[in-house]
């Protein structure tokens, strides 16, 4: 039985009950089940949560970034605060339908202090009814046993109690799929199969799928560096290059981990690096696929998406000025969706 109206809302924050649970068995899971029930439920339902096309903006918007560090703002140089809040206030100004934050919101997942800081500095997005996808980094289970990490998470993001993992319907065209890459992403994993189930069960009116995770399945290669892309998320890569070419819809691949902003193309999938919340800033060496070449430093942002028929337009915006806080538009590209060449075919 459900016993509140939508799990969905302790996440997003106060929205309206619009925001309804697409799998109320599902959202209300144990953490008891075996991955084998899991499975069965993937293959079931068609994702965890629905936000209604009606209530969405047009165009539709969606902003990700990550690698925050919420912590004492006295814990320099744990994050740069002034930058942090500058971020998240300037979210709170765009008013987006979902804000996809790709892990380590927080500086250690073991200190729920952290967390507390967290819902304080982040108060303006609940003020403003912002609908908020978070998923989990490896600070997320800094200074703590995985059960107490994750009982950490759930506490602060209650909807999401008993998933590592999970999807949202946003409307008839976009979709996300939030994953935890601190868990297997191999063949064969429970989360692997879990995703190959959503994407093999999505409808074809959808035309976008957003790929949400903290490490980073593409990126610029360092050499001797520790945070290059790992066989736990090539094996990713491996799998939507598979289903990029025999599917309907194109994929956005948004990770953090590494702190500034990457942008690569590959197979047909993008795939982004936005690790610019408020963490130290990495300088990086820039491969030639990398399709963002510009080194300003530091690299504070975020990125906008925004839907319009057959594309998403998207803008990465670059705090030039913390103090102002002044920001710059330094990136921007289109993805066009697999639709768009059927529907000018069919013009009159």
């Amino acid at each position: 039985m459900l016993r509140r109206p939508c799990g969905l809302l302790q996440v997003l924050g106060t929205v309206s009950l619009s925001v309804v649970c697409a799998v109320i068995g599902l959202a209300q899971s144990s953490a008891s089940q075996t991955d084998a029930e899991r499975f069965t439920l993937s293959r079931q339902f068609k994702s965890t949560f629905i936000v209604r096309e009606a209530d969405l903006q047009k165009p539709a918007t969606i902003i990700a970034y990550g690698d925050m560090r919420f912590t004492d703002p006295s814990a320099l140089p744990a994050a740069n605060v002034t930058a942090r809040r500058a971020l998240v206030a300037r979210v709170a100004q765009e008013r987006p339908d979902a804000v996809l934050l790709n892990g380590d919101l927080t500086m250690r997942g073991g200190d729920q202090a952290d967390y507390g800081i967290y819902q304080t500095e982040t108060k303006a997005w609940r003020d403003a009814h912002l609908r908020i996808f978070p998923v989990l980094g490896n600070h997320e289970f800094a200074a703590c046993e995985i059960r107490q990490c994750l009982q950490n998470w759930w506490e602060t993001f209650p909807a999401l109690k008993a998933h590592r993992w999970y999807s949202v319907q946003l409307g008839t065209k976009l979709y996300v799929i939030g994953l935890d890459s601190n868990d297997s992403l191999l063949p064969g994993s429970p989360q692997h199969r879990w995703l190959e189930a959503q994407i093999a069960s999505l409808p074809k009116s959808f035309e976008f799928v957003f790929v949400t995770l903290h490490h980073e399945p593409v990126g610029d290669i360092q050499l001797g560096a520790d945070d290059n892309p790992r066989p736990n998320e090539t094996a990713l890569v491996d799998l939507l290059k598979r289903e990029s070419r025999r599917g309907n819809a194109r994929f956005v691949v948004v990770a953090g981990h590494i702190h500034n902003y990457e942008r690569f193309e590959q197979d047909g999938v993008v795939y982004l690096v936005s690790g610019g919340g408020g963490a130290p800033q990495q300088t990086i060496e820039r491969n030639p696929t990398d399709l963002y070449q510009d080194n300003s430093f530091p690299n504070f942002h975020y990125v906008k998406f925004e839907f319009h028929r057959d594309a998403l337009n998207a803008t990465m915006y670059r705090l030039a000025d913390p103090t102002g806080p002044v920001w710059e538009a330094k990136d921007t590209f289109k993805v066009e969706a697999r639709t768009k060449s059927m529907h000018e075919v069919h013009k009159p």
